[in-house]
């Protein structure tokens, strides 16, 4: 099983807006949405930060009820599997993949989906996976009942879940790529 991370080349892997602060957030908005004006994200309304903030809280919160190891404040972001989808939110798009047992688990959450739909109170299509985060043995046994959503589910067509998002709580395996 391997993780990839989508980014824009010209920005580099691993930019994490949530390490920066609002000033600095609405300045790199600005700089992508001049340079950028293709780009998926200046699709994003001015309360995407507040709402990421408010659900990268309740992810933490979630992954240490679980007993999960958290090394960072806030996840960095990968997907498992490869997924098209992604590839077209940046205009200089690539990716990094990386095996997922180059990981330590234990610093790993996922959602089937999307985390902002999954923990949204604007989706309420009742399916099981919806307001749920797992620790890596417990997305293996969703990920066998429903498969991948990026297969079933390429176009969103059947609801948001496009691909099985990953929160990486730990800087170890990813720091060989910072740049």
């Amino acid at each position: 099983m391997y993780l990839y991370h989508y980014y824009d080349q010209d920005y580099g892997p691993f930019r994490n807006l949530s390490e920066l602060t609002d000033e600095e957030v609405d300045i790199v908005v600005k700089k992508i949405a001049k340079e950028k004006q293709e780009a998926f994200c200046n699709k994003r309304t001015s309360e995407y930060m507040l709402k990421r903030r408010h659900y990268e809280n309740i992810l933490r919160e979630e992954f240490l009820k679980k007993g999960g190891k958290i090394e960072r404040v806030v996840p960095q972001y990968m997907v498992i599997g490869e997924c098209d989808f992604l590839r077209y939110w940046y205009v200089n798009s690539a990716y990094i993949k990386i095996d997922i047992d180059d990981f330590d688990k234990s610093t790993l959450s996922f959602t089937y989906g999307d985390s902002h739909p999954t923990f949204s109170d604007l989706v309420n299509d009742g399916k099981e996976y919806r307001k749920k985060l797992y620790t890596y043995n417990e997305i293996l046994d969703v990920i066998e009942k429903y498969g991948y959503p990026q297969e079933w589910n390429e176009t969103g067509e059947y609801g948001p879940e496009r691909y099985i998002e990953v929160h990486v709580w730990s800087d170890e395996t990813l720091k060989k790529y910072y740049l």
